[in-house]
């Protein structure tokens, strides 16, 4: 029991809780304490804690998506209003062509990341990566319609300042998401969330061209909607 009461050890969490009288007090009883049980628990808990080379991957991710996403905000414009940029990067300042400031670099840092991995000759868990990717996305997009409208609309807020701030929330809780889909697992196939990111992917192309005559989709400075200024 000695090794109990050395700091940092496995089992120094279970012991602090289950006291030398207690643990023996099963065996003693005839009846024998689940330890597996135990230190699986702990070591679910450690995981959570302790963050390994793929969470670490996944947080580093913020400050890139962040820059990325505010340099794809000008892309459109600095490329002469190229046709096939348009679909990447925002055609005009609705709500819906801001999502795509997360749109492609996370999708495009997700799937970098795993070839990387895969390259590198480290093993990731192929189903738990891509649903993360796809939990990090969704997080990221409804986090800045949500925040968005209710800023503007509860309280009237039009500022450059709280755009940026909600772009740099919205990413961080995306990465987070996304790392904590990870951590859990996944019992879905890889294939599964790959078809949903590319369902997305084709319905953020198909708005650009033809969007709905919605509030979500019309720039509030023109009035116009999509690449061809409906």
């Amino acid at each position: 029991m000695a090794e109990c009461y050395k700091k940092r050890t496995p089992t120094a969490k279970f012991c602090k809780r289950f006291p030398a009288r207690q643990r023996l007090r099963g065996f003693t009883a005839g009846k024998a304490y689940d330890w597996s049980r135990s230190f699986e628990r702990g070591a679910r808990r450690m995981k959570a804690i302790v963050l390994g080379k793929a969470e670490r991957q996944i947080l580093v991710g913020v400050p890139v998506l962040f820059l990325a996403g505010t340099l794809i905000h000008f892309l459109y414009g600095l490329s002469g209003e190229f046709f096939l940029v348009g679909l990447l990067a925002p055609v005009n300042e609705s709500v819906w062509e801001h999502l795509k400031l997360a749109l492609w670099p996370t999708t495009l840092w997700w799937t970098a990341g795993y070839l990387w991995a895969q390259r590198s000759g480290r093993e990731l868990d192929a189903p738990a990566w891509f649903a993360a990717a796809l939990g990090a996305l969704l997080t990221t997009e409804i986090t800045i319609v949500l925040l968005f409208y209710f800023y503007t609309g509860a309280f009237g807020v039009e500022s450059l300042a709280a755009d940026v701030l909600l772009f740099f929330l919205a990413v961080l809780l995306g990465q987070i998401a996304g790392g904590k889909i990870y951590q859990r697992g996944s019992s879905v196939s890889w294939v599964f969330p790959l078809a949903l990111l590319a369902l997305l992917l084709a319905l953020f192309a198909a708005f650009t061209l033809a969007p709905p005559d919605l509030p979500l989709f019309t720039d509030p400075n023109s009035g116009v909607r999509g690449i061809f200024r409906v």
